[in-house]
């Protein structure tokens, strides 16, 4: 009798393999792992439900590029469960074919949230095209498979040796102290026992000090406030939901302010009770 090899774990990315998602799957995981590509973040979020895989890795924010607004509609729609997070350091480079000169360039290709980190070096080239595309990687496969020698593409190191394409420019990115914090999330509700961060969101009233009295309830309980984001609700004009992340070192004191806050706002959602991860510039 022998013991049969333990399935790897099944994680959906935003983008395909060398992309930032895998990278972070990859950092975030400390164990072989199966990603599940999806090109949108609308069908890693599908995958998950579906039970196509175990777990996703969701970028929320990028230091230069701001919010991913888009999914924070998908985190309330979803009702995923956040049970960690990772800062990732990202480099962007300019890849080309290997021949391939600055000056050759027509047009620059990648995912949206790239080309905003890049801005200050795209603004400086002159009568080049720049399009958006799904994906980092797939921008530099695109390179590669279709030969384009006028086209380059922004993506990772990963992605230029992957494809073998040379890097015509590296670290483009407008600042160098530059990172994207991606959620893991899952589809049943877990919590760590170490955990000293949380993800929720509400409703107050439209009324004057509503917001600020819940706010002022974590303050009072020594809990950090570390992100505000609202979140348009809908069909109810003016009416917004308040996306917060918060910090502790009691939990007992965390356990205190949800309490206070239940009976200050509307339609309270843990979306997650996780421990903080750690930035790390490289």
């Amino acid at each position: 009798m022998y013991m049969s090899k333990r399935k790897k774990l099944k994680i959906a990315i935003q983008g395909i393999a060398t992309s930032f998602h895998e990278v972070a799957a990859l950092t975030y995981f400390h164990e072989p792992i199966q990603t599940v590509e999806c090109l949108s973040f609308y069908a890693l979020c599908e995958s998950l439900k579906k039970g196509e895989s175990d777990y996703a890795v969701m970028a929320i924010e990028n230091s230069i590029a701001g919010s991913i607004l888009p999914n924070y509609f998908l985190l309330q729609e979803y009702h995923f469960s956040i049970i960690g997070e990772v800062y990732l350091p990202i480099h962007m480079h300019l890849l080309a074919l290997p021949g391939v000169k600055l000056n050759d360039l027509t047009s620059i290709e990648s995912h949206p949230m790239a080309i905003r980190q890049c801005t200050d070096f795209l603004y400086r080239l002159n009568g080049v095209q720049i399009s958006e595309s799904e994906d980092t990687a797939l921008s530099a496969r695109k390179v590669k498979e279709q030969k384009l020698k006028t086209t380059a593409a922004i993506a990772n190191e990963y992605a230029a040796k992957k494809f073998g394409l040379n890097i015509l420019e590296k670290r483009i990115e407008t600042h160098k102290k530059n990172f994207t914090r991606f959620l893991i999330l899952t589809r049943k509700i877990k919590t760590s026992s170490d955990s000293n961060k949380a993800s929720l969101y509400f409703e107050v009233a439209n009324e004057v000090g509503s917001l600020a009295e819940a706010l002022m309830t974590f303050k009072n309980n020594s809990i950090n406030l570390s992100k505000i984001q609202s979140i348009p609700i809908i069909g109810k004009p003016s009416e917004y939901s308040i996306h917060i992340d918060v910090e502790w070192k009691k939990r007992k004191s965390y356990d205190v302010a949800i309490g206070e806050v239940l009976r200050q706002v509307k339609n309270l959602n843990i979306l997650g009770e996780y421990k903080k991860a750690k930035i790390e510039y490289k």
